[in-house]
């Protein structure tokens, strides 16, 4: 069997052959006048066939065979297949003997013809007149055994694509599931918005941020943790109701099935609105998303079964922790959680460890064991600083977070709008980075001074693609369209 560069010094004899003949390989323009699946439509093929007016496809060549004095060809242009078939004494002797010699596998192509149907009712185009549109320098992958190593499908998503409908098929839903949320917000009157990328004090999350040079300004700037967060507060205070973004946001963190690093968030703010009209609004645009994009309410997610359309359940922080570990976080001492984190050997990052750290840890493993649809509610203050206190219990905050298959899938709470509580939390969080924790948040100056200016009641709600990536019960990572790879 040759070698890919074998393979590879052939088509660029072929190529050669192109050239000298004087026609272009790579010609800017085609005269297509449809698309293989409006023809294929078959009120329209009936009317062109027996019409036999001359139409011009084009498309990649997937597939070529022989026989006799004719060549047959399966075409694909993205929208749908169609065979082709080229004879000889229907375009020359040299014509065809040229196509033989210059054209492959994998090339684009340009086919001018008419439309029948075979004796075995596939419907074909006879070509009357072909030319190069792309002259292929490599060669497809084998067609019944493609890409099998993970990676490599990853790596080169391009073939993966041309192989597998159902990865073309998650790419186009992944389309939809952002079209319908941003549809459903703006049709409750959300405005969107655009925040800056690039900040100077990364905030809005727990999380630690990847840092670059601003030459112009030089100065280290930090790429965004959160969607906007403190930016479409400040849109608040300024007078604005209703408003959204969907965009890339950046975390310099692990890597596994539901994390990744690069990734696209969603984040309202939603003036004059509290956690509780949060998780009604929310339900509510989930159930939207999933009919638009799936057209179900009910999933296969990680081996659970998800309904979306039974009622939301509302789990609460402390006693579910304390039914899956025995711990009562409200009495327990770090050393205590510490204990019970080895005790039920979860496996926890010891650098920067606090109290916050371990109580996360403890609820990450319970949450392992809830299949959703719910709300998890009722958290403590230390682990949410930019949450409202909750008014008939202090130590809890205004927080919600979507259960689904054992993950959370997206967190709003009712904003934090106390200027001098905020400074007192981003104080306190400050104290945490300086003991060794990365992900906590920095002392933001001037969104203290913006919030001295009045922010009205506020709910805000973020949720990332891993939901996407939840309802597709697929690794996060395999449903990026291009994701993050190692170099070669």
């Amino acid at each position: 069997m040759p070698t890919i560069e074998e393979l590879r010094k052939t088509r660029l004899d072929k190529l050669k052959k192109l050239q000298a003949a004087g026609l272009l390989a790579y010609p800017a323009k085609t005269s297509r006048t449809s698309s293989i699946a409006e023809v294929l439509e078959e009120k329209e093929f009936k009317k062109l066939s027996k019409s036999k007016k001359e139409i011009v496809l084009a498309g990649r060549i997937m597939a070529m065979r022989g026989h006799g004095g004719a060549t047959f060809l399966d075409i694909n242009d993205g929208s749908g297949k169609i065979q082709v078939i080229i004879k000889q004494d229907k375009i020359g002797e040299k014509g065809y003997q040229f196509f033989l010699d210059v054209f492959d596998i994998a090339d684009f192509v340009e086919i001018k013809g008419t439309l029948f149907t075979t004796q075995r009712g596939e419907k074909t185009i006879e070509a009357e007149d072909y030319k190069m549109l792309s002259k292929a320098l490599l060669p497809l992958p084998e067609k019944w055994h493609g890409l099998q190593d993970v990676e490599e499908k990853l790596r080169k998503r391009y073939l993966d694509i041309i192989f597998n409908p159902e990865v073309k098929e998650m790419i186009e839903k992944r389309t939809m599931f952002w079209a319908s949320m941003r549809e459903f917000l703006v049709e409750k009157g959300f405005l969107e918005v655009e925040t800056p990328v690039l900040e100077t004090i990364p905030g809005g999350a727990d999380a630690r941020p990847f840092i670059t040079h601003h030459n112009a300004l030089d100065m280290d700037v930090y790429l965004r943790i959160s969607m906007g967060e403190l930016w479409q507060k400040r849109l608040m205070v300024a007078g604005f109701e209703k408003t959204f973004e969907i965009g890339r946001q950046f975390r310099n963190e692990g890597m596994d099935s539901e994390h990744l690093q690069d990734y696209t968030q969603m984040e309202f703010y939603w003036a004059y609105a509290d956690y509780e009209d949060g998780m009604k609004f929310v339900e509510e645009m989930y159930k939207y998303i999933a009919k638009k994009t799936f057209g179900t309410l009910k999933f296969k997610i990680r081996g659970f079964d998800v309904d979306l359309g039974k009622k939301w359940e509302k789990y609460d922080y402390t006693s579910t922790i304390a039914k899956y570990t025995g711990v009562n976080i409200d009495e327990a001492s770090l050393p205590e959680i510490e204990k019970a984190l080895q005790k039920l050997k979860i496996d926890y990052d010891k650098k920067g460890f606090n109290i916050t750290r371990a109580i996360d840890n403890l609820w990450k493993h319970c949450r392992k064991n809830i299949s959703g649809p719910g709300f998890l509610i009722n958290v403590p203050i230390i682990m949410e600083p930019l949450a409202k206190k909750m008014e008939k219990n202090p130590k809890l905050v205004q927080r919600f977070q979507v259960i689904l298959a054992g993950s959370e899938n997206g967190k709003g709470y009712s904003e934090l709008n106390d200027p001098i509580d905020q400074a007192e939390r981003f104080a306190e969080q400050q104290k945490l980075r300086e003991k060794g924790d990365q992900e906590a948040q920095r002392y933001d100056k001037d969104f203290i001074e913006a919030l001295e200016h009045g922010m009205p009641p506020t709910c805000g709600f973020g949720v990332s693609e891993r939901l996407f990536s939840f309802l597709m019960d697929k690794p996060s990572r395999d449903c990026q369209i291009f994701p993050l790879m190692r170099p070669k």
